[in-house]
C-alpha cells in the first residue's frame, strides 16, 4: 500500500478522480489543508463516483500537523515536481512510501522537498509541455510504484 499526499489541492474534480485511483490501487489518500473546496462538494463526489465511501482518507489541518505525525518516514518521501530532472521511473519505490503532489497552481513547497531532495522526481514531458493534470500525474507515478512492487500488490 502506498500513501498519496496532496498538499493544498485546488480542483475538487481532480481530488475526486485521485480518490478513485487510490481506492482501485489500495492507496491511502492524505489531504493537507487548506483546501479550496469542501470535501463534501458534489463535483468531488461525482468524480469519485461510488468509490469515495471506500476511500482510506486522512485529512490533515496543516502540513505541520502531517509532518509531526509522519516525519519519521521522511526517507520514504517522494516529491513529484517539475523542478527535478530525475524521472519517476528511476525512483526505487517500496510499499508504504509517501508520494507527494502539490496544488494545481503552486506545486509543492520548496522547504518540504528539502526534507529529502534526492527523492524529487518528475514526469518527463516534451518541450511544449509545462505540466500534466494532477490526477493523471498521480496515476502515472502511483502505478509505476505498484509495477515495481507488483508481487506484493493486493496484500
Amino acid at each position: 500500500m502506498f500513501n498519496i499526499v496532496l498538499v493544498t489541492p485546488n480542483i475538487p474534480q481532480n481530488t475526486g478522480a485521485i480518490g478513485r485511483i487510490c481506492v482501485n490501487s489500495d492507496a491511502i489518500l492524505h489531504l493537507i489543508k487548506p483546501l479550496s473546496f469542501d470535501i463534501s462538494q458534489k463535483a468531488l463526489r461525482r468524480a469519485g463516483l461510488d468509490y469515495w465511501k471506500l476511500l482510506d482518507l486522512r485529512v490533515w489541518e496543516s502540513l505541520d500537523e502531517f509532518l509531526k505525525e509522519n516525519l519519521q518516514y521522511k526517507d520514504r518521501f517522494f516529491f513529484s515536481t517539475t523542478k527535478s530532472t530525475k524521472p519517476y521511473f528511476q525512483a526505487q519505490f517500496k510499499k508504504g512510501d509517501f508520494i507527494f503532489f502539490g496544488s494545481e497552481t503552486e506545486g509543492l513547497p520548496h522547504e518540504l522537498m528539502e526534507l529529502n531532495p534526492k527523492n524529487k522526481i518528475t514526469i518527463p514531458m516534451g518541450m511544449n509541455g509545462r505540466s500534466l493534470n494532477l490526477a493523471v500525474s498521480v496515476g502515472i507515478v502511483l502505478y509505476e510504484a505498484i509495477r515495481q512492487n507488483f508481487e506484493d500488490f493486493g496484500e
